[in-house]
């Protein structure tokens, strides 16, 4: 563990497995309106630790494909899914190589909030891109609030965050997460938001449990390195909260 390692993969090497900005709810508030039922052929953008990858084949869809760029985290994730029409491929969001046309759903969380905005568009153009028409593409990840939000706030938010999760994080406003998905020809047919509180004890016995919980906050109790970088992170999540949120976006392509 350096002191370069992404603040996502500290808190998963601490047990946590709920790294979602709006938690196990906004997941699975995200979950629910796709609707995803047993004719849908569905592809999540980066898995990651397959926690929603699990709620999602729960629902039995016809086939399940995960895009993940991590290695590491591929072959992890490929440990629990392997059934009949479910894989894992190393790959990029923006470049699945996947078929177009070719999907009823695709799905990512987390993930555009850690690219510049034009790469952000070139993972939406690829779920465009692989998407039925009539298809769903749902988002959540990291907002900014309000909507008019200070440019100067917005810029000294992002810098703070880049610095203490050492990923290049870029949250938008809803009102900017939903530009970006109309510009690319989709139409938003839902949005939730839930506050930000990853860190906090409550969502964190709500998303991993209470005994869960015990078990994470012993172990960063027990290393030092990683305990002084989790509460940097915090410390920045509570100074900026009242401009934090996490946003969930259901579009569908026309």
């Amino acid at each position: 563990m350096t002191n370069s390692d992404q603040g996502h993969w500290i808190l998963a090497k601490m047990g946590k497995k709920v790294l979602r900005p709006g938690g196990k709810e906004l997941t699975l508030k995200l979950i629910q309106n796709l609707a995803i039922h047993s004719e849908d052929d569905v592809v999540e953008f980066a898995p990651g630790l397959g926690y929603t990858a699990s709620i999602t084949i729960k629902n039995n869809p016809k086939s399940y494909t995960g895009i993940e760029l991590d290695e590491h985290a591929a072959n992890h994730l490929r440990k629990s899914i392997h059934g009949n029409s479910q894989k894992i491929v190393v790959g990029n969001a923006a470049e699945s190589t996947l078929k177009a046309d070719s999907y009823t759903k695709v799905y990512g969380e987390a993930m555009l909030t850690m690219h510049a905005d034009h790469r952000k568009t070139e993972i939406i153009k690829e779920a465009y891109r692989i998407l039925k028409k009539g298809g769903l593409y749902g988002i959540h990840e990291l907002g900014l609030t309000p909507d008019n939000i200070d440019d100067d706030k917005k810029s000294d938010i992002q810098r703070e965050l880049a610095k203490s999760i050492k990923v290049n994080a870029r949250p938008l406003t809803v009102k900017e997460w939903t530009t970006l998905l109309e510009n690319e020809g989709f139409t938003i047919l839902k949005v939730a938001t839930n506050p930000m509180y990853l860190l906090e004890s409550k969502r964190m016995i709500d998303d991993e449990g209470f005994f869960r919980t015990l078990k994470i906050v012993f172990n960063i109790l027990s290393h030092s390195h990683e305990r002084k970088r989790i509460l940097e992170m915090r410390n920045v999540f509570r100074k900026n909260q009242k401009y934090l949120n996490a946003v969930a976006i259901v579009a569908v392509k026309n």
